[in-house]
Formats: structure tokens, C-alpha cells, sequence
């Protein structure tokens, strides 16, 4: 029994796994409840009397042996099968995917751009103001429709026997930023404020109570309509296509005189009509005019001196043609499904 005791251990101790099953047939071979060490215990019962002590040395030495191979050749397979997998052992254990950005994220930082090319600087300003700059300096008459409660979400709306009669008010247009850059700067004045803006409108395919915009303002000397037409050409053309046609059709705001609103070719349908464009074939995105005297003598610009033209877009408009989305709800839900469609530089 010695002798094979002896042939059992040098077996072992020469023995090597290369896969998980090699070692599998080791340990069952060796250390299981019908293995050969097993076995050799059974068998120890008929040994000598003055042989056991010997014997029975060897054979705890030979069942710690292959126990101790058997450890050893399974940290080996697990260190090699990490290595196996990847080199790098530093990434994170799961898949991770990258994520992107908001459709409007993407067209907002594309507006941006267009404009940053010819000259325009981005400003900024609070979402939550008071009703000196979201109404009164844009020339809005105190009893204009677009200060009643179901236009405008007002935070707080204070009395004039307070010691601060101001209205707090959700924006509703970045034209508030604009007003504050006329205030601290002088002219020449070349500057687009994006941002997103609040009114209280009933949520559908074609408008929402939260949407975002983007305003231009320039102001400088011999400034002309034509400057103003130009300008949203070149915009138009950039954002949406070469082949785009624009028209301008009169209309009116406080803040300018005389105003227009600009309309695109629909490149939803090509023109032939959808739901998008009210079947006419034309969208309209953007409202627009030469800035009114009274806007810019109240902000402290000489307007004998100075003439200007403002415009406002709303971001979710040109993002329905860019990727013609045809429900402007999709934006706002998160659905995975939709936002891991857009993959863009921007």
C-alpha cells in the first residue's frame, strides 16, 4: 500500500489543469466519496497493527496533497479565465452604454451655432422674474391679455399698497434676457438668448405648458428690415435645407413695429399638406420685427440714434421638421425608445 501511496503522490503533485473540466475529473478521480483516497481509507482497516501508524501518515498526507493541488489549480483557472475575457481589468463588470443628448439639446446647440457664425453672443438669464422685465419694458399695455392669470403662471402677485408692487412670474419668453442686456450695455448689441419658458396652455400634438426658445436681438445704427430678412434667411437655409423657401407675414407684437412672423416650407410632407402644418403646406417658426422705439428708450438706448430687429423661435418647432416627429408630447417623456434614436455631433 506504501508503494502506491507513493505513486498516488507523485501523480499528483505532477499533475496540471488547462479547463475546468480537467480539474473536475481530478477532484472527482481523487477526493470524492468513491475516489481512489476514499477507497485506500476503506482498505486501511486491513492493515497490520504495526503498520497503521506509517500508513495512516501517508495517507492523510496524500488526501491533504490532492486537496491542496486541487485549490491551487482553481485559482490559477479563475486568473486565467479573467484574463481570458479582457484585458483590462479596471472596466466595469456590466455592458454600460454610452448615452446622448436631447433632441433639443441637439437643435438648440445647432441654432446657437448658426447664429455664433455670424456674430451673435448667447445670454442668459433667471427663469423665475418680475413682471418689469417680461412685460412692462417690452411695452405691454397693463391690460394686455397676455398678463391674465390663464396665460401666465404667476408665483406671487402682490398688491400696489406693497411696499413692492411686482408681479413674480414664470418667464414667458427669453425676451426678459433681452431686456437685461439693453439695460447694461450700449449698443452695438448682437446677442441670441436661449432658454426654456413657461405658459399655461392645454398640452396637445402642436403645443405644451414648458417648451424652450431661442430670441435674437441686434441693435446698432442703420440697422434695416432687410437686415432682419436676410438674417433668418441665411438661419433658414442653415437649419433646415438649402432648398428651404421662408415668407413673412405681417402681424403684431408690443415690443416691435413693424412685426412679422416667418413661415417655412414643411419638409414633413413637402409641402402637400399634414397634420404638422395644418395642412397648408407652411410652418410657422418664428415671430419677428424691427425693435419699437419705446422698448429702447425705456432700457436708456437713444432710439433717434439706434434702430434694431428682435426674433423669437421655439426649439421644439424646428426639432418636429429636423426629425420629422409629428407629436411634440414624444419630447417630454423619456422614452428610451425615442432618445436613443439621436446620435449627433452637437
Amino acid at each position: 500500500m506504501l508503494e502506491k501511496i507513493d505513486r498516488l503522490l507523485a501523480e499528483i503533485s505532477s499533475f496540471s489543469a488547462k479547463t475546468n473540466e480537467e480539474l473536475v475529473s481530478f477532484r472527482i478521480k481523487f477526493l470524492s466519496k468513491k475516489g481512489i483516497i476514499s477507497d485506500l481509507f476503506d482498505e486501511f482497516r486491513n492493515v497490520s497493527a504495526s503498520s497503521k501508524k506509517e500508513v495512516g501518515l501517508k495517507l492523510n498526507e496524500l488526501k491533504q496533497r490532492a486537496q491542496d493541488r486541487y485549490n491551487t489549480l482553481r485559482l490559477e483557472l479563475q486568473s486565467f479565465d479573467v484574463r481570458s475575457v479582457t484585458s483590462d481589468l479596471t472596466r466595469p463588470s456590466y455592458p454600460w452604454s454610452n448615452g446622448t443628448r436631447h433632441p433639443i439639446s441637439i437643435v438648440r446647440n445647432e441654432i446657437i451655432y448658426i447664429f455664433e457664425r455670424i456674430g451673435f453672443t448667447v445670454s442668459e438669464g433667471p427663469e423665475i422674474e418680475d413682471d418689469d422685465h417680461v412685460f412692462t419694458r417690452l411695452n405691454f399695455a397693463p391690460e394686455h391679455p397676455a398678463r391674465d392669470m390663464q396665460d401666465t403662471f404667476y408665483i406671487s402677485r402682490l398688491s400696489s399698497e406693497d411696499s413692492d408692487p411686482r408681479d413674480i412670474v414664470l418667464r414667458t419668453h427669453t425676451s426678459s434676457v433681452q431686456v437685461r442686456v439693453m439695460e447694461n450695455q450700449q449698443p452695438p448689441i448682437r446677442t441670441i438668448s436661449p432658454g426654456r419658458v413657461f405658459r399655461n396652455e392645454a398640452i396637445s400634438a402642436r403645443a405644451h405648458c414648458i417648451f424652450h426658445q431661442v430670441e435674437g436681438l441686434y441693435i446698432d445704427e442703420n440697422v434695416s428690415f432687410a437686415d432682419l430678412k436676410q438674417t433668418l434667411l441665411f438661419f433658414a437655409r442653415e437649419m433646415f435645407g438649402k432648398e428651404t423657401e421662408i415668407r413673412l407675414r405681417p402681424s403684431y407684437f408690443p415690443f416691435t413695429e413693424p412685426s412679422g412672423e416667418m413661415d417655412i416650407s414643411c419638409s414633413i410632407c413637402g409641402g402637400r399638406g399634414c397634420n404638422v402644418c395644418k395642412y397648408t403646406g407652411w410652418l410657422e417658426v418664428l415671430g419677428c420685427g424691427m425693435v419699437h422705439p419705446v422698448v429702447l428708450e425705456a432700457s436708456n438706448i437713444d432710439s433717434r440714434k439706434y434702430t434694431g430687429f428682435a426674433f423669437g423661435m421655439g426649439v421644439e418647432r424646428p426639432a418636429m421638421l429636423k426629425y420629422q416627429v409629428n407629436d411634440l408630447r414624444l419630447y417630454f417623456e423619456n422614452d428610451i425608445r425615442f432618445l436613443e434614436q439621436f446620435r449627433t455631433a452637437f
